[in-house]
């Protein structure tokens, strides 16, 4: 049967919505890859899929299909989309909503200047929770690649994510790097591999490789706030972090603890489409 999608983008971090409450779609692996297919298909990074929510409390409930046809438990920019896509289509309330998502509850506010605001919930440092099956130092874990000790912050946001400080992100090796750390064992279950440059306190320049064979996105929300929470859990940088991709920029707020992180940042609908 034809169906719709949406086409957005967060960044340029791409997505295809699917809303599933008002129509079915026996959404499968292969059909996740064909769809996501750039070539052959419609091309994105990944889907985002709106279903009707299981808790009264939650406007909709969503999944995350990546383009390989696996799935993600956490999509900062996606999310951002979500909330988009729910207030142009007259759903969204004025004020917050809650989503219900994979890995957790997601709290989102479209903002008069356009923005977006979402509830991102407490970044989990814990090895188990990554989870990566080594030891910290101080904080930080030591990966050997090809007989080169490399030293990484990680952190889930509901997804396993892995930071490495550069001093140059022009000249990081993200294309080789990227999949060797996102693919290492100590990340049993993969990871989202970041390579970050600290500008000042204030500022960040980031590069992310995805799992699930997005690869290097021109953005990433939650390897931006992972980011920003392994840097200030350093020491390195300020409670508020602009955060600079190729796509654009996130402000990314934790006071750190148990505190929420906070991600604002833009959405775009491009356009509205049926597959036959």
């Amino acid at each position: 049967m034809p169906f719709t999608f949406h086409k957005m983008h967060g960044l340029g971090n791409d997505f295809v919505v699917l809303d599933l409450r008002h129509q079915d779609v026996a959404l499968d692996e292969s059909l996740a890859r064909a769809l996501s297919d750039r070539h052959t298909g419609v091309g994105c990074d990944q889907i985002m899929v709106l279903r009707e929510p299981a808790d009264p409390g939650h406007l909709a409930a969503f999944e995350i299909w990546n383009a390989d046809g696996s799935r993600a438990e956490q999509c900062g920019n996606g999310v951002r989309c979500l909330g988009r896509y729910l207030q142009l289509n007259g759903d969204a309330p004025a004020g917050p909503f809650e989503l219900g998502g994979p890995a957790a509850v997601i709290k989102i506010e479209c903002m008069d200047d356009g923005m977006v605001r979402v509830d991102m919930g407490a970044p989990a440092f814990s090895a188990q929770r990554v989870p990566v099956l080594l030891e910290p130092v101080d904080g930080w874990y030591h990966v050997e690649i090809e007989r080169q000790t490399y030293r990484l912050g990680a952190v889930s946001m509901g997804n396993p994510h892995a930071l490495l400080v550069v001093d140059d992100i022009d000249e990081a090796d993200v294309a080789g790097l990227g999949p060797a750390i996102g693919s290492h064992p100590a990340f049993p279950e993969g990871c989202n591999a970041g390579f970050a440059q600290i500008v000042d306190r204030g500022n960040i320049r980031l590069r992310v490789f995805e799992r699930g064979g997005a690869g290097e996105t021109s953005a990433c929300g939650s390897g931006s706030c992972a980011a920003a929470s392994i840097l200030h859990r350093a020491g390195l940088v300020d409670v508020t972090v602009r955060v600079t991709q190729k796509g654009g920029s996130l402000i990314i707020t934790w006071t750190g603890g148990e505190d929420s992180v906070i991600m604002t940042g833009p959405a775009v609908h491009v356009y509205t489409g049926k597959v036959e």
